[in-house]
């Protein structure tokens, strides 16, 4: 159990810096925000990087919330989730009023159509790029719904 507890810890700093990382990328773009396919077509490499580093950290923040947080959560509170599925993981955690599985899912959603980033369209790529800069403060505020959940919860954590 210790193990559990101290790569939980860990995964929660991870989400921690993926969340700061996110929140100075939406920070630093918001003077262009939101683009247009000229504004887009005239960004500095600087910007370019901050649209990725937005993408990167957005992305990463779901997966480790997704793929560790979630589990590690109803584990914790005593449940079996080996053989549960991704969505009865989601149902669970709306049952515990942590999430909304409908709105968790969009965000995947969204997230996805980021892969096509480089595709030849930019429109889509412009609408992809607006669509996850709109995002960011719905993941982070599920994410620190989560986080607030943890520590009021679990007493190991210690209080934040």
């Amino acid at each position: 159990m210790r193990d559990k507890i101290q790569t939980f810890r860990e995964k929660l700093y991870e989400c921690d810096q993926h969340k700061k990382r996110l929140l100075s990328a939406k920070n630093n773009l918001q003077s262009i925000m939101p683009l247009n396919l000229k504004t887009y077509e005239k960004l500095e490499d600087i910007s370019i990087s901050i649209i990725d580093q937005m993408i990167f950290r957005f992305s990463k923040l779901q997966d480790t919330m997704g793929e560790k947080i979630f589990p590690a959560i109803l584990e914790l509170n005593g449940e079996s989730v080996k053989k549960m599925s991704f969505i009865d993981r989601l149902n669970r955690l709306e049952e515990l009023e942590l999430l909304y599985k409908n709105e968790w899912m969009e965000l995947r959603h969204d997230r996805n159509e980021i892969a096509h980033e480089y595709s030849f369209n930019q429109d889509e790529v412009v609408d992809s790029i607006n669509l996850i800069y709109t995002k960011v403060d719905k993941l982070i505020d599920i994410y620190n719904s989560l986080r607030s959940y943890c520590y009021n919860k679990f007493e190991f954590l210690g209080s934040k």
